[in-house]
């Protein structure tokens, strides 16, 4: 990898002339971002100031790259980072020099940026509880990790008709989304061996699709011959003309499922003849004494570990404030095995405490982040930081909570909300449970803030759905729309699933109440 650094630094400093032309005005937004994406870069609205992406891999975090994390936001004065849904990490507010400093100190950190963004194999994603949760098939971190450096080593060669999204979940709960992405590997434990399902073509924004089950009880040594199958197949089908219709998921609907998946084993049968992919890993042991307690909490998690704990963090809106990151980091700092792992729903687990040192950490976070499903909503960036972005999901995520709040609504009655500021999938509404799309519609000759409303979305082999979409409701009616919900909901003495299920007639009159 020390040659692959050699060439990015190099990379680094003539992206840095190209963002200087951009601010300069030599060259226009659509080429500065035909050539920031695959750095991790992207301008904000105003356009002269920038975020930068760090591909910290499947969300894995040591307590160095948490410190060095840190010296970023303090060095450059950020208030916070931002959590995405995608294990990754943002820095926001940034101007070119100073996005080129990071990216550099970053790599010669091992923490990488490049392919973050673009027409690029993105962060590998994992179920955040891996090798620790209950009940788990087998711990899918170090494959993972495996396909994450796969990608690394010739991440600068890469040349994808769009982005490319690889997961891997640990059971059939696919926390990871691996049964809604390009490629997803489900872990399967089958008379004591361990073998993977495959999914592929799946994918979320603007038509969204459900991947489809290619193979069954895959070896977990072939992994990178089916990563290199379905690129290949990428690279081979898709659309380079089109950038909307440049993703995976349009080859399945082009083809059908079945030519799609037999084009797809053709692609791996070729893998498998021209290249020597098999891949070992060695499995992450955890070897740290717990302490056995009848302790409770609603972010405690018990671990397969007798007597450990992962505790879960969620700041609001996945913006965590650089002096919680600096309290957090020296918590952890002399805790023996502590693991880091960033969620998908824009929050992070500290795993592998004992009873003291779990009852520590949610002393630490009692109060500065969500505390119940409604207050671990998902949102995106949005406007006024995103350049593409419709609404503020996070100002929107802000009133909901405060209205709830007001109302002291602290039960779980409500599932975990998603909101996305634009078509595109950041807060990954599609599949939540309760989602929201923002957009300008207009309504009475005039341009007005709405959401989309998408209910009933589902994750979970054999569960996962696309959520229905009701319609439209104004931006500034979302928070009560919620309460009314949850009031009925209340009312009934049901859970939202139960009340979803039999109930959906009064989720249709709440709905035309909002609906423009």
């Amino acid at each position: 990898m020390e040659e692959l650094k050699k060439v990015l630094l190099e990379e680094i400093v003539e992206f840095n002339k190209v963002g200087h032309k951009y601010l300069n005005g030599e060259i226009t937004k659509a080429a500065f971002k035909k050539a920031s994406g695959g750095m991790g870069v992207y301008a904000h609205r105003k356009g002269d100031e920038f975020m930068i992406r760090l591909r910290t891999l499947s969300g894995v975090i040591s307590k160095d790259e948490l410190k060095l994390i840190y010296s970023f936001s303090e060095k450059y004065k950020l208030p916070s980072i931002h959590l995405t849904t995608r294990q990754a990490i943002q820095l926001h507010g940034l101007n070119i020099d100073e996005i080129c400093e990071v990216m550099k100190d970053a790599l010669e950190n091992d923490i990488y940026t490049r392919g973050a963004g673009g027409n690029f194999p993105r962060n590998v994603a994992i179920s955040p509880l891996s090798g620790v949760e209950k009940g788990e098939s087998f711990d899918v971190t170090p494959y993972a990790l495996a396909v994450n450096e796969h990608f690394l080593r010739k991440i600068n060669t890469y040349k994808l008709p769009r982005k490319l999204k690889v997961s891997f979940s640990n059971n059939n709960d696919d926390l990871s989304h691996a049964t809604v992405v390009d490629q997803g590997f489900i872990a399967v434990n089958q008379d004591g061996n361990e073998f993977f399902n495959v999914y592929i073509g799946g994918g979320l924004g603007r038509n969204p699709k459900l991947a489809v089950l290619a193979e069954e009880l895959v070896h977990p040594k072939d992994v990178l011959y089916h990563v290199e199958a379905i690129t290949r197949l990428f690279i081979s089908e898709g659309d380079y003309n089109n950038p909307a219709k440049a993703r995976i998921r349009y080859i399945l609907d082009r083809m059908g499922e079945e030519e799609f998946i037999k084009c797809y084993k053709h692609h791996l049968a070729e893998v498998k003849k021209e290249e020597s992919l098999d891949l070992t890993v060695k499995a992450i042991e955890v070897n740290k004494e717990g302490q056995e307690s009848n302790i409770g909490h609603p972010r405690l998690f018990p671990q397969k570990q007798k007597g450990l704990y992962s505790v879960y963090f969620h700041p609001i809106g996945g913006q965590l404030k650089r002096e919680t990151l600096k309290d957090l980091i020296d918590e952890i700092e002399n805790i023996d095995e502590v693991q880091v792992r960033l969620s998908m729903t824009e929050g992070v687990f500290i795993r592998n405490l004992n009873t003291t040192e779990a009852e520590r950490i949610l002393k630490l976070t009692q109060g500065i982040g969500g505390e119940n499903r409604i207050e671990q909503s998902v949102a995106c960036i949005g406007v006024p930081t995103c350049q593409i972005g419709a609404l503020n999901g996070q100002g929107t995520l802000k009133e909901i909570i405060d209205t709830f709040r007001t109302e002291g609504i602290t039960k779980d009655i409500l599932p975990r909300v998603h909101i996305s500021g634009c078509h595109n999938s950041c807060g990954v509404h599609e599949i939540g449970e309760i989602g929201f799309s923002g957009k300008l519609k207009k309504v009475d000759n005039e341009s007005l803030n709405v959401f989309e409303v998408h209910i009933g979305g589902a994750l979970g082999v054999g569960k996962t759905k696309l959520g229905k979409y009701y319609g439209d409701i104004p931006q500034k009616e979302v928070s009560s729309f919620l309460l009314d919900i949850a009031k009925k909901i209340e009312s009934g003495n049901l859970d939202f699933y139960e009340w979803l299920d039999n109930k959906e007639e009064e989720l249709n009159v709440i709905f035309e109440k909002y609906s423009v």
